[in-house]
C-alpha cells in the first residue's frame, strides 16, 4: 500500500523560502513530483525527477524551485527559492510505480501555500 506523507507548506513572503518534503512508503517509485493547483485555475505539474533520469520543471518556477529525492528514505523534497504571489496555491506530492507498460499514479492529501507580497 503507498503512502504519502507531505509537510513543510505554510506562510511566506514574497522572495522569500519555503521547503515542502514528500516522504512516501509501499514501493519503488518511478517518478516522483511536485503538481499544484491555485484557486480556480487546473492542476499543473510544478516539477519531477524520474528514478535515474533529468528533473523537469514548469517554465514559470525555472531558476527558483528545486527538485529532489532521497532514495533510502523515499523523500522527494522541493525547495521553493524567491517566491512569489503567483506561486500560492495547494500543493501535492504524485508519486509513480511503473509495472512494465503500466502505471499508477498517487497522490498526497495537499500542502497549502500562500506567498504574501
Amino acid at each position: 500500500q503507498v503512502r504519502l506523507m507531505e509537510s513543510g507548506g505554510g506562510f511566506v513572503q514574497a522572495g522569500g523560502s519555503l521547503r515542502l518534503s514528500c516522504a512516501a512508503s509501499g514501493s519503488i517509485f518511478s517518478v516522483m513530483g511536485w503538481y499544484r493547483q491555485a484557486p480556480g485555475k487546473q492542476r499543473e505539474l510544478v516539477a519531477a525527477i524520474p528514478n535515474g533520469g533529468n528533473t523537469m520543471y514548469a517554465d514559470s518556477v525555472k531558476g527558483r524551485f528545486t527538485i529532489s529525492r532521497d532514495n533510502v528514505e523515499n523523500t522527494v523534497y522541493l525547495q521553493m527559492n524567491s517566491v512569489k504571489p503567483e506561486d500560492t496555491a495547494v500543493y501535492f506530492c504524485n508519486v509513480r510505480v511503473t509495472r512494465g507498460s503500466i502505471y499508477f499514479d498517487y497522490w498526497g492529501q495537499g500542502t497549502q501555500v500562500t506567498v504574501s507580497s
